[in-house]
C-alpha cells in the first residue's frame, strides 16, 4: 500500500482539511509526494522570479495558512513526463469530483493545467502540472 513519505505529511499538514482529505484518499490508490503546501515570502517569490508562478507573495493560495493550495507530484517524480502528470491529474480531479459530491469535502478544486476547469486543457497558457487548489 502506498504512503506519504514524513515530508509529503509535513507538507499536506500545512494545507486545508479538503486537500488533506483529498490527497490522503488519493495516496490509497495512485503514489504521489506533496512536493509542496505552505510556501513563504522569501520561496513565492522565488517561485515568481524563476517562472514558475505568476504571483508574487502574499497573493498566492500558497501564502495562507492554512495553505489553498498543494503542489502533489506522481512517484517516483519525473519532471520530463508530462503524460504522466495529466494522469495523475485526471485521477485526482475525478476523485475530488467524487468527495464533494458524497459530502467529504465542501469546496471544489482547480488544477493548474486546467484553470477554468473545462476540460479543455490545449488552450491553457500557463501551466502548473502539480497544482491544485481551493476555490473559492
Amino acid at each position: 500500500m502506498n504512503k506519504f513519505s514524513e515530508r509529503s505529511k509535513t507538507n499536506l499538514a500545512q494545507c486545508h482539511n479538503d486537500l488533506k482529505v483529498l490527497f490522503n484518499e488519493v495516496i490509497r490508490h495512485f503514489d504521489c509526494s506533496v512536493i509542496c503546501g505552505f510556501r513563504g515570502e522569501k520561496e513565492q517569490n522565488e517561485a515568481f522570479k524563476d517562472g514558475k508562478s505568476k504571483l508574487k507573495y502574499p497573493q498566492s493560495k500558497h501564502n495562507q495558512i492554512p495553505s489553498l493550495a498543494v503542489d502533489v507530484m506522481p512517484y517516483p517524480i519525473n519532471w520530463e513526463d508530462r503524460e504522466r502528470m495529466y494522469f495523475f491529474a485526471g485521477f485526482v480531479m475525478a476523485t475530488a469530483r467524487h468527495l464533494k459530491a458524497i459530502g467529504w469535502i465542501e469546496n471544489e478544486i482547480r488544477w493548474g493545467g486546467d484553470w477554468n476547469n473545462d476540460t479543455d486543457v490545449r488552450k491553457e497558457t500557463f501551466i502548473d502540472l502539480p497544482h491544485f487548489e481551493i476555490v473559492i
